[in-house]
Formats: structure tokens, sequence, C-alpha cells
């Protein structure tokens, strides 16, 4: 692995926000496609990118409640897309394939966090199936429509700190832990990054992941209040009290900063985070990343089990 992952010192911060990374960045007629655009950190994403001149497909598993929520935004359509059925993975990416246009960035914002136990499909759990297995199926199905020197984003975590990928149960066939099943996801997203971009880019491709940080959004849809009040997250009346939260707005800038940042011209299949490229390390701090995560074999192995599991692979020759 290139010795690329260490800070390059962005000028940005925790603090920054979606539209201070891209001030400067003209983005008229390129085209972005944001999976969970509507909701979250995917909103504030398709706010951020849709001000700077870029047109955003989001990909919503209910088309009519996103488009709702985004009816005072320019720039932007919705098309139907369940992560977690890859039926519906497929019908989207073969609608945009069929109109003829080419994808300049594609950011892998939606995704399930903590969920009870869950299976989809042939009995997959959830996590690892909506939050990696459809983005990679996804971004697989659309690779003949993505455009030289596009950007791939896939948004990891800081909780993929809590475990490497479970290779003798990655399907946790064997006792669900919730928090387990999430960080597994996590670091499923961030490898996932490392290996498209070893693939894609001979054609300019080129892949991220991030740690967005901590904020509040519908992502903790599964947590008890009482837990994140315990926690220290939010007082009794549900404010935000740990001062490292960020808000929307700053959440959403590692993942634009990623998609967007001509400061990586010429890199790839790094993990992010406050905007800028993480140091690789162990001791847990949520702007760094650990070392398996980031592991080109684990990420080629990790590749090579979601092909088979999918049934697709845009890369395998004949």
């Amino acid at each position: 692995m290139e010795n690329a992952q260490h800070p390059i010192g962005s000028g940005f911060g925790a603090r920054s926000t979606a539209d201070d990374v891209l001030a400067g960045i003209d983005l008229t007629g390129r085209l972005a496609i944001v999976t969970g655009g509507h909701s979250g950190l995917g909103l504030e994403t398709t706010k951020a990118l849709s001000r700077a001149g870029a047109h955003v497909l989001i990909g919503a598993r209910q088309p009519d409640a996103a488009a709702a929520s985004l009816a005072n935004i320019a720039n932007v359509e919705v098309d139907r897309l369940d992560l977690a059925d890859l039926e519906s993975v497929r019908r989207f990416a073969e609608r945009f394939v069929a109109s003829g246009r080419r994808a300049d960035i594609i950011i892998n914002s939606a995704g399930i966090m903590a969920c009870p136990e869950t299976r989809v499909g042939p009995g997959w759990e959830a996590q690892f199936a909506t939050n990696h297995l459809g983005h990679f199926a996804l971004v697989n199905r659309l690779w003949l429509a993505i455009a030289r020197g596009a950007r791939v984003v896939a948004v990891s975590s800081g909780a993929h700190g809590i475990t490497p990928i479970r290779w003798d149960d990655i399907q946790f066939d064997n006792g669900y832990d919730r928090w387990q099943a999430y960080g597994q996801a996590k670091t499923a997203n961030a490898l996932f990054a490392v290996h498209l971009d070893r693939l894609g880019r001979e054609t300019g491709v080129r892949a991220f992941s991030l740690h967005p940080g901590k904020i509040l959004t519908p992502l903790q849809r599964h947590l008890e209040k009482d837990d994140m009040v315990a926690a220290g997250w939010i007082d009794a009346e549900g404010n935000a009290i740990d001062p490292s939260f960020k808000t929307p707005e700053q959440g959403a800038a590692t993942q634009v900063w990623a998609a967007t940042s001509p400061q990586l011209e010429g890199l790839g299949g790094l993990y992010c985070a406050n905007c800028d490229i993480a140091s690789i390390s162990d001791d847990g701090a949520e702007t760094s990343v650990r070392a398996y995560a980031v592991n080109p074999d684990e990420a080629a192995r990790l590749w090579a089990l979601s092909a088979e599991l999918t049934g697709v692979d845009a890369f395998t020759r004949s």
C-alpha cells in the first residue's frame, strides 16, 4: 500500500461545513449520485452540491417522501432505490445507464445503524447487506456510466474500530450484536474504497472512505433516548450536549471534501476524517483509521466475497 494514509494539512477541520470546503469550486455540468441524499448528512450533502452547481440524483427507498424533503432545492431528481433489495439496485442502475448520462461523483451516504436483528435477501444480516453489499452492487452496476475522473465516496464511521471483518461469522448466524454488526459494516465500507480505487485508478476513477463525525441525525432511529442520555450525547430534552458532536452541515463536510477537493488529485483508496486524510492508528481515536480497515489484502478478500454474494463484479474478465 502506498504510504499516503496520513494528513496533508488541508486547511479545513472538524468545524468546517460542506459549503466551506466547496468555496471556489464550480460543479456546473457535473452529475452526482447520492444515496440517501434526502435525509441527515445526505440532505446536507445534496444542498451543498446543488449550491455549487451540480445536478444531484438521489437514490431513495421512498421516492415521494424524498421528493417532498427536496422540494426547495434546485438541480435534483429522485429515483427509487432500496439498497437492501438487489433487484431494486439493479433496476436503479439500469435506468441510469439507459439514460446515457455519466456520473462524476457517487456518494454512498445511506445506511442503517444498530438496528434490531433483521435479515434481508437470502438471510443476510441487514447492516452488512444494506450499508455494504447494496452499495457494492450499485457501484459495480453503474461502472460503465461512471465518468473518467469520477470519485466514489463510501461513508464509513469511526465505529469501524469496533471490529474488523468477522470472517468466521460475517452474517452473525451464531448470535447477533447490533454494534458489532454496525462496526463490521463500516469496516466493509472502508475496505470497499481501498479495492475499488485499486481497480478503478487506471480508468481515472478514485475512491475514498471517511468518518463524518458524531452528529444527531435520523441514523439514530433505532437507539433509545435513555441510552443516548446515559452516553452523554443528549440531555433529557433531546439536545446535543457532547461538545464533540457536529452539526449536520459540519458532518457532511468530509464526504463533500472527499468527493470534490482538488487537494486529493492523484490520491485514492484513503480514509478521511475532519476534511483531511486520517492517520493509521490503533489508539481508538475517531480521527484515525485502524490498519485492518485500509489493508489491501483484506480489501481484496472482501471484494471477492461481495462479488460472490451479489453476483456482480464489473471487473471480472471473461
